[in-house]
């Protein structure tokens, strides 16, 4: 992905999204959430590549910028909330959606964007159900929807997927970060027992009643 028109396509092949040139100057086209017209995707030629401009956790700016050299602090834009990708051939295709994805859910507060927030308030030592994080994420009915995030889950360490199993307290057979022996591997860790791939609901489930009335 290295040209303005790959970039641009995937950016509208999110819901509800349309392209803008807001500033008379074909050169910036931008990508915005038509529900309450923030854009998420900027897209610039400078110095002979084409730049995209997304929007970012602040807690996952750097890990991007560690990454790749051409990732670098937003262009023209709030540096701690923005980042720049410069589409040199540097950065694999698979991240640079990853980061336009990102940058969509946070300017659309999608339902993938609250299910992160709910898993990042599951404290060490303890696991939650897909229901109880859909529940802390607001809406208990989205449980699948819980599975698929974790799936493409941008950054384990910030968001500790593995702390996550199903009704019965079994761990993921398919736990993205490298199966159910890692995801045992992470809870054990963390003091959490693991018994022929389950988990122990009554002496280790998140008590998430109680962390509301902390």
């Amino acid at each position: 992905m290295i040209t303005r028109e790959e970039v641009l396509k995937y950016g509208l092949s999110f819901p509800d999204t349309y392209q803008d040139a807001p500033f008379h100057d074909e050169n910036w086209q931008l990508v915005r959430y038509r529900l309450n017209k923030k854009a998420f995707l900027w897209t610039y030629e400078k110095e002979g590549y084409i730049n995209i401009n997304v929007k970012v956790d602040p807690d996952n700016a750097f890990f991007w910028r560690d990454i790749y050299e051409s990732v670098i602090p937003g262009y023209h834009q709030n540096k701690k909330h923005w980042n720049t990708i410069i589409l040199d051939g540097s950065v694999p295709e698979k991240d640079i959606k990853a980061m336009i994805a990102e940058s969509y859910d946070l300017i659309s507060d999608s339902p993938t964007t609250r299910i992160y927030e709910a898993v990042k308030m599951i404290p060490a030592g303890c696991v939650a159900t897909y229901s109880q994080v859909a529940e802390a994420a607001g809406d208990r009915k989205m449980a699948r929807a819980v599975g698929n995030a974790l799936h493409k889950n941008p950054d384990p360490v910030a968001i500790p997927c593995h702390r996550v199993v199903n009704a019965k307290g079994e761990l993921a057979g398919e736990y993205a970060f490298g199966g159910a022996w890692k995801q045992a591997e992470r809870l054990k860790s963390e003091g959490v027992e693991v018994i022929d791939g389950r988990v122990d609901l009554s002496l280790f489930q998140w008590n998430y009643e109680n962390y509301l009335i902390e």
